[in-house]
This record gives structure tokens, sequence and C-alpha cells, in this order.
């Protein structure tokens, strides 16, 4: 890999590792709608004229249906039900809960007549699933409704690549990421505009809600689509096993919170499930210098075959 490709990966990996570590210190600020749509406001923003620029919106007609699916699961539910849960759990709690997406996505992939389990494939369900079952099983003593959320939402994660990869294929990802934030903050201007704060928040949560939206959401794509364009989509996708380590890491840096031998233990096993659960058969990869197609918001350690 080049030394452009090295910082393209580096920064991908920080990029949307440290969303949950944002969305802990904004949701103390504004309600979840405000949130949402101002990360989704700014981003549409930001990549819309890009991609109008380029002449590729128009590519998007006669796929309203499948964009729509693909919003609502990857962009309106999954970030609304993530940011309502971190005001209960923990930004790395969260970060790693997420990853069990690919275990997930695995099971609903064979489900609809996807590739069959191996037994490689079927011990990473089982080590993933045990991963998850280490890390939330201390706090099922209270309230589980902000864990089965996050749940919720790495399941959202796993529907979102399905749609894409059998109706969004032939969609190039600048105008489709572009269009489904759009489709994203029409839908969230109204409860925003219901729920706007009647005070300005403080400096940490404005901060908050500004790497948010241009760091983590509209930067995060730009760099996302050069890294493929450097390196190939297959090995670009490498960064997503990384980044619940760097949730991990922020939140306990950053927000103090706390380290536990659990957290190591269902990093670990939740990583080892992931890369075990999302094994294929060899396949040709991707070249580099090539449009991206079907891609969403990151979930980390997502499925080998969602983009980012």
């Amino acid at each position: 890999m080049s030394s452009r490709g090295w910082i393209l990966f580096l920064a991908m990996s920080v990029i949307w590792g440290i969303p949950y570590l944002l969305i802990k210190v904004a949701v103390e600020g504004v309600s979840v709608p405000v949130l949402v749509f101002a990360r989704v406001a700014v981003g549409a923003a930001v990549l819309l004229p890009l991609a109008l620029s380029r002449r590729t919106v128009e590519i998007v007609r006669g796929h309203w249906k499948a964009l729509a699916g693909f919003a609502f699961f990857e962009i309106i539910a999954a970030w609304w039900l993530l940011s309502d849960a971190e005001r209960h759990l923990t930004s790395s709690m969260t970060g790693l809960l997420i990853a069990a997406a690919p275990i997930i996505a695995a099971v609903l992939d064979r489900l609809t007549g996807g590739e069959r389990l191996g037994t490689k494939r079927i011990l990473g369900l089982a080590v993933g699933i045990a991963g998850v079952t280490v890390l939330a099983g201390p706090h099922l003593g209270g309230s589980t409704w902000p864990i089965v959320e996050v749940l919720l939402v790495a399941t959202c994660y796993a529907i979102a690549p399905l749609i894409a990869a059998r109706y969004l294929a032939d969609v190039p990802a600048l105008p489709m990421t572009a269009v489904c934030l759009g489709f994203a903050a029409v839908v969230y201007a109204g409860p925003a505009a219901a729920t706007w704060p009647s005070e300005m928040p403080s400096t940490r949560v404005l901060l908050a809600l500004a790497g948010l939206a241009l760091i983590c959401t509209a930067l995060a794509f730009l760099v996302f689509f050069a890294l493929i364009r450097e390196v190939g989509a297959a090995r670009a996708l490498v960064f997503t096993y990384i980044n619940p380590a760097v949730a991990l890491a922020a939140g306990v840096i950053v927000l103090n919170e706390p380290l536990t031998l659990w957290n190591v233990a269902a990093l670990v096993l939740i990583l080892v499930g992931c890369v075990l659960a999302t094994h294929r058969r060899a396949a040709a990869p991707a070249r580099a210098g090539s449009e991206p197609t079907h891609v969403g918001p990151a979930s980390p350690c997502a499925p080998r075959r969602r983009t980012p």
C-alpha cells in the first residue's frame, strides 16, 4: 500500500471509530432528532453539490423505493436508535455492541438465500454471540432496552447492505449517499424543529455536533471514496475491523469510561467472530481506482460484502 493509502486508511480507522464518543457528548445537550438532523443535513449539504457537479444524481432515478429502504435502515432508524441508546450506555460499550453487525448479517444473508454457512462461519457466529453475551451480561440486571436498541442498530446495519447489494448495485456511491442523507434530513426536519433547544447548547456539545456532521459524515465519505480509488474496495474495508478498538480507546481516554477485562474479552471475541463469520471463498479483488457502488455510513466491523 502506498503512503497515501496508509494515510487514508488510518484516517478512516479514526474517523469512523469516534462517532460514538461524539454522540455521547452531543446527547447531553440536544435531543436525538436535533442530533441526527444536524448530522445528515450538513452531510447532504456537502455531498449533494459534489454529486450534482459530476452529473451522477440522475443515476438514482428509478431506484427510489430501494433508496428509501436503504436510507431508513442505514440512517433514519439506525442513527435514532444509536443516539437514544447512548443516553444510557457508555460510548465504548455501544461501539463494541455495534460490532455484532456482521454476525447478524451472516444469518440474514443465509435466511434470504445467500451462501451456505460452513463450519468456519458457524464457529464465527458462536464466537461473536459469546462476545456480545460477555459484554452485555453485567448489564442485564437493569434496563435492557438500550442494549436492545444497539442490537437493533446492528440489525439495521446488516439489512441495509442486503438492500444495496440486491437493488442498488449499479448506483455509484456518491449520489446514493448524498440522496440518502438528503432524504433523511427531510424526514428529521420536523422532529428537530419541534425539539429544538430553547437555549444555546454548550461549546462542548456544539463541537461534538460539528465533529459528527463535518468529520464523521461529510469528510468521512470523501476520504472513504478516495481510499477505495487508492487501494480498491476489498482492501479498503479492512479498517472496519479497527473501529471497535478505536471506539473503546476513545471512550476510555477522553470520557474516562471504565476499561474492564470484560470489555477487552468481548472486543477480542467479537472481532474474531467477525472475521470468521464473514469469511468467504476467495474472489477476484476489486481494482484500485474504480468507482465504489453501494455504500452507506459505516458500522464498525462491517461485513466484507458491504462498503461502509
